[in-house]
């Protein structure tokens, strides 16, 4: 009689492997630490776009929707690559898909300092999509190699890797000042490539466990399953809304934050007047307080079941998004003692305390979320987590077009904070419905 593989001792996860001749700890602490480096370059990598902005929209004389696409690009391909990437971490080792994708993405960043027409620029992005199967694999890498009494801080510190978007803003416009544009592609194949060596010098995969589904059959064992049979198991394994619940709200969190990550500096720039080397230092501290955000609401979600703090935070972001989607405004009023004239526009320094309040609480759930996430379906973690990256890689992707098109009908900078918060007001009602539904079932 066959049995349910979600029900076997998940010993990879719970009680990590650890090789004779490492010391106790050895294998977590490896994980914890070059996977997030991996997560870093890969975020540093797909802001390489927005970061050189300026140079690129002068040289290739785009506009505001060529360049929206451009900066979709690496999305989009993430999106498309993170399932199946997950999955192939799953089956055979998050290490080796980690490694295949830091490799894969540095004749990209190569191209990209040579390329001339948009065409190549578009095609060297959906490149630099593809490191999202690191991102997706490191993520499987960690829930099952990593420390389980700690799950939700080691995932919390391995989406701080988030913050390789700040990398960009810090070195770029330096380099691009210094040696030119065409330079700032080039800084980040030695890194990469350096990571790669580390993960294949220090990490192991150990024993990955078999595929989520496919032991289900004692006539096919997953030796000899088809492909086919294989997509169909997956396809109702998707078909069961339980996989969808807490996906759709991290793909919120995980897909405004990528797309506000490539937004800002070009809004600063439009919105203050600041060049592109100050828009992106004012951006840095957004990107900081995400990652802080997702180690403190992982860590918090290791002590106790935090359900309700998707609630909270996602009620928090709603209160400053609406604040952030007032541009600047005057009202005439008619007074009794005459007109009464009231102006309001948003100082710099009150933008980013908006924009780091939020971004913290942003961090939180995705911290938060991922532990759940790990927590309900830990056997499930590779297509329960790819489907969350895949949906927040589609939503990032569509975000910089909706940013652009809604600012040019609107006529306002702010009108991508107001698409922000229709989309997380339909993913809280999504929430809703998702609680009355298991009430019913209660």
């Amino acid at each position: 009689m066959s049995r349910d593989p979600d029900t076997l001792p998940k010993e990879p996860r719970d009680a990590p492997f650890v090789g004779e001749s490492a010391p106790p700890g050895y294998r977590s602490l490896v994980v914890v630490v070059l996977s997030p480096l991996a997560f870093a370059l890969v975020f540093a990598c797909w802001t390489l776009f927005a970061v050189l902005g300026v140079e690129l929209r002068r040289d290739l004389a785009l506009g505001s929707v060529g360049f929206a696409v451009l900066l979709a690009m690496p999305m989009l391909a993430g999106a498309l690559a993170s399932l199946p990437m997950a999955l192939l971490a799953r089956r055979h080792g998050g290490r080796r898909v980690m490694l295949g994708c830091l490799l894969l993405i540095c004749p990209f960043l190569w191209w990209i300092s040579q390329a001339h027409h948009y065409l190549e620029f578009l095609l060297a992005g959906l490149g630099l999509g593809l490191g999202a199967g690191a991102l997706a694999a490191g993520l499987v890498y960690v829930a099952e190699l990593g420390p389980a009494r700690h799950a939700g801080l080691a995932l919390g510190l391995y989406g701080a890797g988030m913050v390789g978007a700040g990398l960009s803003y810090l070195l770029l416009p330096l380099v691009s000042q210094a040696y030119g544009w065409r330079m700032a592609p080039l800084l980040y194949l030695l890194p990469v490539l350096l990571v790669a060596a580390l993960l294949w010098l220090f990490a192991d995969d150990g024993d990955a466990p078999a595929s989520v589904g496919e032991a289900e059959d004692d006539e096919a064992p997953p030796a000899r399953a088809s492909p086919r049979r294989r997509a169909v198991r997956l396809v109702s394994r998707l078909a069961d809304w339980q996989l969808w619940r807490l996906a759709i709200t991290y793909s919120f969190f995980f897909g405004a934050f990528v797309a506000l990550a490539l937004w800002l500096p070009g809004h600063l720039t439009a919105r203050y007047g600041l060049s592109l080397q100050a828009a992106a230092l004012w951006a840095l501290p957004f990107t900081l307080a995400v990652g802080a955000g997702q180690v403190i609401g992982g860590a918090l979600a290791d002590l106790r079941d935090f359900r309700s703090l998707r609630w909270w935070v996602s009620a928090f972001v709603l209160v400053c998004l609406f604040l952030l989607s007032y541009p600047p405004f005057s009202m005439r009023i008619e007074g009794i003692h005459g007109e009464l004239m009231l102006h309001y526009a948003a100082p710099l320094w009150v933008f980013l305390g908006l924009l780091v309040a939020m971004g913290v609480a942003m961090g939180m759930g995705q911290g938060s979320l991922m532990r759940l996430i790990h927590r309900d379906h830990g056997g499930d973690m590779a297509l329960v987590g790819g489907l969350a990256l895949t949906l927040g890689g589609l939503f990032a992707a569509l975000l910089p077009l909706v940013f652009v098109v809604g600012g040019e009908w609107l006529g306002v900078h702010t009108a991508g904070f107001m698409f922000l918060y229709a989309a997380l007001v339909a993913c809280m009602l999504v929430m809703v419905a998702d609680h009355a539904r298991g009430a019913c079932r209660t």
